[in-house]
């Protein structure tokens, strides 16, 4: 092989990735954030969340991307390790279909369609059109893709280098760690596998060392999922690592079938006799949906496998227990009983948002890492308790109740909106003692002192009206009122102040627009909180007006 024929394979498989990353990108960009409530609803039963798992990866093409928003469902706390291992596993048979689409010898074609794809994109304005062009785009650049690779390769026959590398992998374990490797590399087992459908169809490896390879692609393919949850918390982690011990479960199991039972090999290549392309696409898909059969009904254990080997923390149990719904049940329930069990998990909501904003003030005062942490933790559990509620709430709406209750339920949902603007200033607030910190930025004692000020007559305001709202306690309004004024008040007086300092020099820029934004953000909780204990009280008063 020539040096340009070693260009030609590297820009046929950089051109099929690209291909592969267009496509599921239009694909992503054309179901829009259907995608994303697809998984969320993704049920506890492990059947259909597998089908679920099928259909996201076979919509968008990759099982990688599937595996990346399960782990991120999983870190907030959205989705258990239960649902998530059947999305898991339905992936792992959505992925296949890539294989089965570039079985068809459509080469002739790819210029054509990547023409068209190009022409949709670029020249139509309408941008479902466009979506659907980049689809059609990246469809053309795969094939375009696979066929240059398999021109490029043609002189690697008669290469004796290559050559003896590959009567390498004839030996089962070295191809199934070559396939692991390769796939690590690539990032992408969908495209690893049809590289090597490609060398099968070009007759430089045999079926049998295609399949070794395919199993290995399977383990390969978590790479990406090991490297994003390394930022993600142990919940993130366990998700990780569930989809590596299925695919090694998955690797040993065929294995040991293949070992067992020569002809199962042959039965699929009975399949698609004179196709080689076709019987590895075959034994992709074949492998992917046996292996899931055999293994959903131990799906327990294995979830349960990877908690022994990722233990749980004390602090990480309080977490789950925080992250689900203690007083609102689902269920025909009587509407003035769910009206009552809403207002208690909205309060409960509401003092974890409280605490958050709490605890930012001190993570900003004090320059702990530790509270930051925290703070984004407890973010997590505002924002599961939000989405949680809200459905709750939603589907409350459906029983047969009074425009009285209707009505505070509609209230109530715009609590929940405002509990959550609280809790997402707390957030902003560790933002801007990170920016201090990383800018070498600081305030002057002056407005230090103002920012505690009115941080702590935040607070108040935030605790007082969190109470009248659990209590429906009306007489207190007045002092509330007053002291989101006192706050209003406050942070103009205070800002006044810090302009004066800009113009004596005293403050640094910096820091001087950190102090404009986190006072900002302090009036505005206030601001929030005020809505929240006049939410009832405004409805109750609306009804008796007319």
């Amino acid at each position: 092989m020539t040096i340009l024929e070693f260009f030609s394979l590297l820009g046929g498989v950089g051109l099929f990735l690209f291909g592969m990353t267009i496509m599921s990108t239009g694909l992503k960009n054309a179901a829009g954030e259907q995608l994303k409530t697809i998984l969320e609803h993704a049920t506890s039963n492990r059947v259909v969340a597998t089908i679920v798992g099928i259909l996201v990866t076979v919509l968008i093409q990759s099982s990688s991307a599937t595996d990346m928003m399960v782990i991120g469902f999983v870190n907030s706390g959205m989705m258990s390790l239960f649902q998530a291992i059947g999305v898991i596993m339905g992936a792992n048979i959505g992925t296949t279909i890539t294989a089965q689409i570039t079985a068809f010898s459509l080469g002739a074609y790819a210029p054509l369609i990547l023409f068209i794809g190009v022409i949709m994109y670029l020249f139509v304005k309408k941008t479902m059109v466009r979506h659907i062009g980049s689809i059609i785009m990246g469809f053309g650049m795969l094939f375009v893709g696979i066929s240059i690779i398999s021109k490029a390769i043609v002189p690697l026959s008669q290469s004796p280098e290559f050559i003896h590398f590959l009567t390498e992998l004839e030996n089962p374990a070295l191809a199934v760690i070559f396939g692991v490797a390769f796939t690590a590399l690539l990032q992408s087992s969908s495209s690893s596998v049809v590289i090597f459908q490609t060398f099968a169809m070009q007759g430089l490896i045999s079926f049998p060392v295609a399949v070794y390879l395919i199993i290995g692609a399977a383990i390969g393919s978590v790479t990406p999922n090991i490297l994003a949850s390394l930022t993600t918390n142990r919940n993130g982690k366990r998700t990780a690592l569930l989809n590596l011990l299925f695919n090694l479960f998955r690797a040993a199991i065929l294995l040991t079938i293949i070992a067992l039972v020569p002809p199962f090999l042959d039965l699929i290549q009975a399949l698609s006799p004179d196709n080689i392309g076709r019987q590895v696409a075959n034994a992709h898909t074949i492998f992917a949906l046996l292996t899931v059969i055999i293994l959903l009904p131990f799906t327990t254990y294995i979830v349960r496998l990877s908690q022994k080997i990722i233990r749980e923390k004390p602090e990480e149990t309080q977490k789950l227990k925080d992250r689900q719904l203690v007083y609102m049940q689902d269920g025909n329930i009587p509407p003035a009983v769910a009206l009552h069990q809403a207002q208690l998990e909205i309060t409960r909501m509401g003092r974890f948002a409280a605490q958050n904003l709490r605890t930012a003030i001190d993570c900003f005062f004090n320059h702990d890492d530790k509270l930051a942490a925290t703070v984004e933790d407890t973010e997590d559990t505002v924002n599961y308790l939000t989405h949680a509620i809200t459905n709750r709430l939603v589907r409350t709406r459906t029983f047969n109740m009074t425009g009285h209750e209707r009505n505070r339920i509609s209230q109530m949902t715009l609590v929940v909106a405002d509990i959550e603007r609280i809790s997402d200033h707390a957030e902003n607030i560790i933002e801007y003692a990170s920016q201090l910190s990383s800018q070498k930025a600081s305030l002057s004692a002056e407005a230090l002192d103002e920012l505690r000020q009115i941080a702590y007559a935040s607070l108040k305001s935030v605790d007082e009206c969190i109470d009248i709202f659990e209590h429906e306690a009306f007489d207190k309004l007045p002092a509330a009122e007053a002291q989101e004024q006192f706050v209003d008040e406050l942070q103009k007086k205070i800002v006044n102040n810090h302009i004066a300092r800009l113009f004596d020099k005293q403050c640094d820029p910096v820091a001087g627009v950190v102090f404009t934004n986190m006072s900002s953000d302090l009036e505005r909780c206030s601001d929030h909180a005020i809505n929240i204990a006049f939410a009832l009280h405004e409805y109750d008063f609306g009804l008796n007006s007319k």
